[in-house]
C-alpha cells in the first residue's frame, strides 16, 4: 500500500471513529432505571420515604447492600491517564473515551455494570487513597492505564487496604492472556514451560506481570532474560531500575538482545516496533514462539518472522493478524466469577484458573457463534489459533466458573456457590438466550436416543449442530449429503466430527439403499402422478424427500429440513410422504424469546387462512408444546376484531374456533377474539370485557391468517431482538420439522432437542 493510500485509510478510520463516539449521542454509556418510575407510588418507593427502609437494612447488615443496591454487580474502571494505550501520558480527561470503552466491554461480555472514573491525581499514594475511599460504592476495582512503577504502588496499597477485588488489568489481564497463549503455543511446539528459555523486551508493568505469570506456570526464573531500552537487565545495573525489574536480573556479562536471543524458545515483546529482527528469529530454537505484542506496530511483523523461520508460532496485539492477545478474553470473566462468589481479592489461583479456562477453550471445537462473528477466518486449534476469539460466547461460562471455583477452593469467597454446575448453566443462559427455556426440552430428550436426519447435511450450520448434538445430547445425527464435501468442510471449520465415523451419512449420489428409497417413494406416490423414473430422480436430488422416506421406513425418528428454500416447498414433500390421518401438519409454532419473557406465535407457515377447525387444532397443539417448556399456556386468539365487534375478516372464524374448544372442555386457558394489545395487557382487556376468562398476559398468540402470524414473528425478531426457537411443525407426531433459512447452528441444536423428545412427553 502506498503512503498516500495509508494516509487516506487512516483519515477514513479517524473520521469513522469520531463519528462513532459522537452519534447518535455523545459517548458510549448511559444509565437506565431497572425499576418502574411511572407514578407517584413508584417515586415514593424509589426515593423518599421508601428508600429509607433499604438504608436501615444495610445499616444493620452491610452485606444487604448486595440485595438492595447495584454494588454486587458494579465495577469502577479507575485511571489517571498517565499511560493510555500507545498515547502515553495524555491526562485523566483525555483518557475518558478509553475508560468508557472498558466499561462497555464489561457490560457487553459479562453483564457487569460499570462506572468509569478518571482522576486528575499523578501522585500514586494519593491516587490510592481516593480509590480506597470508593469501596462502599463498588463491588470491585479495575485499575487502568496508570504508568509504571506507580501502578505497582497503587495496586499494592489498594489490595492491602480494601476488602474487595482490585485488579490492574494492564498487568494481570495481559499476563493471563499471554499465559493462555503460551500454554497452547508450547502445546503446538511440543515443549514444556520448565524446559524453555524466554527472552523478553519491555520492563513495564505488563511485561513484568507476564514474566511473573510464566514463572507461576513453570518457567524457571534463571531461564528468563529481560531486556529494556537500555539492554539486558543484569545484576548490578543501576540505570532505570526498580525492584520489579531487579527480580529478573541475570548474572551475565552479556548486554544486548542480539547476545541473549541465541537458543531462545519464546520471545515476549511488550516494547516497541521493529525491536526483533529476522536475524534474531533465526538464532532461536526450532518452532520458535514469538509474541510481538507492541501496539500498533509489533516488534516484528508476522510475515517477516515466518520468512526467517517458516514454522514460527506468532501472536500479536493486533486484530488483523491471527492470535490477537486481547485482554477482553480475561477481565470481564475474572470479575464476573469474583463478584458472584463475593471474593475479597483476586489471587494467583484465580488468575491461573482463568489461564487454564481460556487455553482449554481454544483447544475445544470452535463455537458456531464465534465462527459467524469471524467468518472467513480459520478457527481450528493450531499455530494460527492459540486462543479463543473475544466473541466466543462460551468464555463466560467456562472462564467465570473456573475463577469462581478457584476463589471458593482458596477460601476468599464470602458467598460460596452451592451448585457450580447450576452456576455455569446460569452463565450460559445469559449468553444463549434460549438455554434456560430449553432446559426441560433437553432433559426430556435425554430420556431416549432418537435418530434425527438432517436434509441439508453439507450446510455449515448443520455440521456444527451435529457436533453439538453429539456433545450435548443422546441423539444420533444422520446427515444427507456427499461424504467428501462434509469431510472437507468439517476440517475447514475445525470440527472434530467426521462422516461415517461420528455420524451416519446418506449419500444421494451413491447409496446402497437407493433402490429401496425410490421404490418406497414410488409406492407412496404412484397414484399421484409420480412415475418410476420421476421417483428415481427425486431420490437422487431431493434431500427433503429422502429424509421423509427414511422416517417413513423407520430408519430415522425425525426429519429436520429447511435451512434453504421455501417453507411450503419442503412442507409439500413432508405431507406427501409422512402425512396420514393420524399425523398431518396442523400449524407452525414459533417461540420468540424476548427481553421480558417468552411469547409463542401461531400459525406462521402452514395454513394461510385457517378454518375454525384448524384454528382449534392449532390452539390445542400450541398448548401442548408450551407445556413442554415448563410453562402454563395462556392462549389468545388475535384479530382486528375485538370480542365480536366485527362481522367480517378473521373474527367470525376465530369465534367459531372458540366454540369448538368450548365443546371439547380443554384443560388450558384460551380467550378471544381480541387485538394483540388486549392479549398482552390484562388491564386493557379487563376494561374491554370484564368477564373475560383469561388471567394475566397471554403467552400464546393464535392469528386468523399466516400472514399476520408470520409478520408478527418477523417484527419481533428484527425490531425487538427476539430469538426464535422453531418453527415447530405441529400435528406430525414429532416426525418432521421445517426450519427457515435464517436459523443458526444453535437454533438447529434446539430443534434437534425438540425433535428428539419422545412423543409421550409432548402429547
Amino acid at each position: 500500500m502506498s503512503d498516500q493510500s495509508q494516509d487516506t485509510a487512516k483519515d477514513t478510520l479517524r473520521e469513522a471513529a469520531l463519528h462513532y463516539h459522537e452519534n447518535p449521542k455523545p459517548g458510549k454509556l448511559e444509565i437506565r432505571a431497572t425499576k418502574p418510575m411511572a407514578n407517584g407510588r413508584d417515586l415514593s418507593r424509589a426515593y423518599s420515604p421508601g428508600v429509607a427502609e433499604a438504608c436501615i437494612e444495610i445499616k444493620a447488615d452491610p452485606t444487604a447492600a448486595r440485595k438492595y443496591t447495584t454494588r454486587g454487580n458494579l465495577v469502577a474502571v479507575v485511571s489517571n491517564g498517565t499511560a493510555v494505550l500507545g498515547l502515553g501520558n495524555i491526562g485523566a480527561l483525555a483518557s475518558k473515551p478509553v475508560m468508557e470503552g472498558k466499561a462497555v466491554l464489561f457490560k457487553k461480555f459479562a453483564g457487569i455494570d460499570c462506572f468509569d472514573i478518571e482522576l486528575d491525581q499523578p501522585d500514586p499514594e494519593k491516587l490510592a487513597d481516593i480509590v480506597c475511599a470508593l469501596e462502599p460504592t463498588f463491588g470491585a476495582i479495575n485499575l487502568e492505564d496508570i504508568k509504571a512503577p506507580d501502578c505497582f504502588i497503587v495496586e499494592q496499597i489498594c489490595r492491602e487496604r480494601m476488602n474487595i477485588p482490585v485488579f490492574h488489568d494492564d498487568q494481570h489481564g495481559t499476563a493471563i492472556v499471554v499465559g493462555a497463549a503460551a500454554t497452547n503455543a508450547l502445546h503446538v511446539a511440543g515443549k514444556r514451560f520448565e524446559d524453555i528459555k524466554i527472552v523478553s523486551t519491555g520492563g513495564g508493568a505488563a511485561g513484568i506481570a507476564c514474566l511473573n505469570m510464566l514463572v507461576k506456570l513453570g518457567v524457571k526464573r534463571e531461564n528468563i532474560w529481560l531486556c529494556d531500552i537500555h539492554g539486558l537487565v543484569y545484576e548490578g545495573r543501576t540505570e532505570d531500575m526498580n525492584p520489579q525489574k531487579a527480580a529478573f536480573a541475570q548474572a551475565s556479562d552479556k548486554r544486548t538482545l542480539d547476545e541473549v536471543i541465541d537458543g531462545a524458545d519464546l520471545f515476549l515483546g511488550l516494547s516497541g516496533p521493529n525491536v526483533l529482527k529476522p536475524e534474531h528469529v533465526k538464532k532461536m530454537t526450532a518452532k520458535p514462539v514469538i509474541f510481538a505484542l507492541a501496539n500498533p506496530n509489533p516488534e516484528i511483523l508476522p510475515d517477516l518472522a515466518r520468512e526467517a523461520v517458516p514454522d514460527a508460532i506468532i501472536a500479536t496485539g493486533r486484530s488483523d493478524f491471527p492470535n490477537q492477545v486481547n485482554n477482553v478474553l480475561c477481565f470481564p470473566f475474572i470479575f464476573r466469577g469474583a463478584l458472584d462468589v463475593g471474593a475479597t481479592t483476586i489471587n494467583d489461583e484465580m488468575k491461573i484458573a482463568c489461564v487454564k479456562g481460556i487455553a482449554e477453550l481454544a483447544r475445544a471445537t470452535t463455537s458456531a457463534e464465534a465462527a459467524a462473528a469471524y467468518r472467513g477466518e480459520q478457527l481450528t486449534f493450531g499455530a494460527d489459533y492459540l486462543i479463543p476469539k473475544p466473541f466466543d460466547p462460551r468464555l463466560s461460562g467456562v472462564v467465570s466458573t473456573a475463577v469462581a471455583q478457584a476463589a471458593m477452593d482458596t477460601g476468599v469467597a464470602e458467598r460460596p456457590l452451592e451448585d457450580i454446575k447450576a452456576y455455569k448453566q446460569q452463565l450460559d443462559a445469559s449468553v444463549f438466550k434460549s438455554s434456560m427455556l430449553m432446559r426441560p426440552v433437553f432433559e426430556a430428550a435425554a430420556t431416549a436416543a432418537r435418530r434425527i436426519v438432517f436434509a441439508e447435511g453439507e450446510d455449515e450450520r448443520v455440521l456444527r449442530a451435529a457436533q453439538a448434538i453429539l456433545e450435548e445430547t443422546t441423539e444420533t445425527p444422520i446427515l444427507i449429503g456427499r461424504p467428501e464435501v462434509m469431510e472437507s468442510r468439517c476440517e475447514r471449520f475445525g470440527l472434530k466430527i467426521r462422516p461415517g465415523q461420528d455420524f451416519h451419512v446418506v449419500n444421494p449420489e451413491n447409496d446402497p439403499r437407493y433402490r429401496d428409497y425410490w421404490e418406497t417413494y414410488h409406492q407412496i406416490m404412484a397414484r399421484r402422478g409420480v412415475t418410476p423414473d420421476l421417483a428415481r430422480a427425486v431420490m437422487r436430488t431431493n434431500t427433503t424427500a429422502i429424509g421423509a422416506v427414511m422416517v417413513h421406513r423407520d430408519e430415522a425418528d425425525s426429519l429436520i429440513c429447511g435451512t434453504f428454500g421455501e417453507y411450503r416447498w419442503h412442507l409439500n414433500y413432508v405431507r406427501q410422504v409422512l402425512g396420514t390421518k393420524a399425523h398431518h401438519p396442523q400449524g407452525a409454532l414459533s417461540l420468540m424469546i424476548l427481553e421480558d419473557g417468552p411469547l409463542f406465535i401461531a400459525d406462521t407457515h402452514v395454513n394461510q387462512a385457517p378454518t375454525p377447525e384448524q384454528l382449534a387444532l392449532t390452539a390445542r397443539g400450541a398448548a401442548r408444546h408450551v407445556r413442554r417448556f415448563g410453562l402454563k399456556p395462556n392462549v389468545a386468539f388475535c384479530s382486528q376484531s375485538s370480542f365480536g365487534n366485527q362481522a367480517e375478516g378473521s373474527g367470525p372464524r376465530l369465534r367459531e374456533a372458540l366454540e369448538i374448544l368450548d365443546s371439547l372442555e380443554c384443560d388450558f386457558c384460551y380467550e378471544g377474539e381480541m387485538n394483540v394489545d388486549a392479549a398482552l395487557d390484562p388491564d386493557l382487556r379487563e376494561r374491554l370485557l370484564p368477564s373475560n376468562r383469561m388471567q394475566g398476559a397471554a403467552n400464546v398468540l393464535v392469528f386468523g391468517s399466516s400472514d399476520a402470524a408470520s409478520a408478527t414473528r418477523n417484527i419481533l425478531k428484527m425490531k425487538a431482538g427476539g430469538l426464535e426457537v422453531g418453527p415447530i411443525l405441529m400435528g406430525m407426531g414429532n416426525r418432521a420439522h421445517i426450519v427457515t433459512p435464517s436459523i443458526t447452528a444453535r437454533g438447529l441444536l434446539n430443534m434437534a432437542a425438540i425433535a428428539g423428545t419422545p412423543v409421550g412427553h409432548y402429547g
